[in-house]
């Protein structure tokens, strides 16, 4: 049986763990080449050495890559048009947390939590669309969270930047949609999912690793926390044809936190 991302040509952003990880490896197992891209370019050379050993030499890449910055989504973009001969999956993956209510985030927080979450997206399409429009049909997939339809009074910055993520990519599948691109744009929204950012909260709040999955657990209807896996299946989903007739469109992966 045809693999479900045969021939595709992947950059995911924040490739170096958690759920960028999950991504490359999933996409590559699918039949698709990567190139996993993250500010720790020795993690991304690490995630791209792990799918290269499952999968043979040449599958994936790796490059260092800060993506506030448009001059090194050039680099990203030069990336792979060199290394994969072309782009037509986008995932942009990379992101940040915030924590303070209003009155405690500071500007600074505030800023970098945009220039990581949002700023990267839009540089992001914007340097990669002529490359995709060469190798289309094409899909840009953008993580969101689940926060940027549920909001929490502490945490308005990164709440804000994720319904940012969900409206801008609306906003490009239209555009992609009306030039008739036929490149596709949807957001991904997951809830807790297990990932080394948890071992940092559990970290900050004092808390064994298996509470804090416990605690996070009884917030959500299915009471489990997610697998980087059940973010990564939804990507390859959206990466592949199969959905082809899908833009401008949501994938809430929360295990039933929205339904409440």
């Amino acid at each position: 049986m045809t693999k479900r991302c045969e021939g595709k040509l992947a950059l995911v952003t924040g490739g170096a763990q958690g759920l960028g990880r999950a991504h490359c490896i999933r996409l590559a197992q699918e039949g698709a080449r990567v190139l996993a891209t993250d500010i720790n370019g020795a993690g991304a050379q690490e995630t791209a050495d792990i799918v290269n050993a499952e999968m043979g030499d040449g599958t994936a890449f790796a490059i260092a890559h800060d993506v506030t910055d448009p001059a090194q989504w050039e680099a990203a973009v030069d990336a792979a048009r060199e290394q994969l001969g072309g782009l037509n999956v986008l995932v942009n993956n990379a992101g940040i947390g915030v924590a303070g209510n209003i009155e405690d985030c500071t500007f600074e927080d505030w800023k970098r939590c945009y220039s990581v979450n949002v700023d990267s997206i839009f540089h992001g399409c914007q340097k990669a669309l002529p490359l995709m429009r060469e190798h289309a049909p094409g899909s840009i997939i953008n993580i969101s969270s689940i926060a940027g339809l549920i909001a929490s009074d502490t945490m308005p910055a990164y709440n804000s930047t994720k319904a940012a993520v969900w409206m801008l990519s609306k906003s490009i599948a239209l555009h992609c949609a009306k030039k008739n691109m036929q490149i596709r744009c949807n957001s991904v929204h997951p809830t807790f999912v297990d990932t080394p950012i948890l071992d940092g909260t559990a970290t900050a709040h004092a808390l064994d690793k298996d509470v804090l999955l416990e605690k996070l657990a009884r917030q959500i209807p299915l009471r489990f926390v997610g697998e980087p896996n059940d973010i990564a299946n939804a990507v390859v989903y959206l990466a592949s044809d199969e959905s082809r007739f899908m833009t401008g469109a949501e994938i809430k992966l929360d295990g039933g936190i929205s339904a409440m």
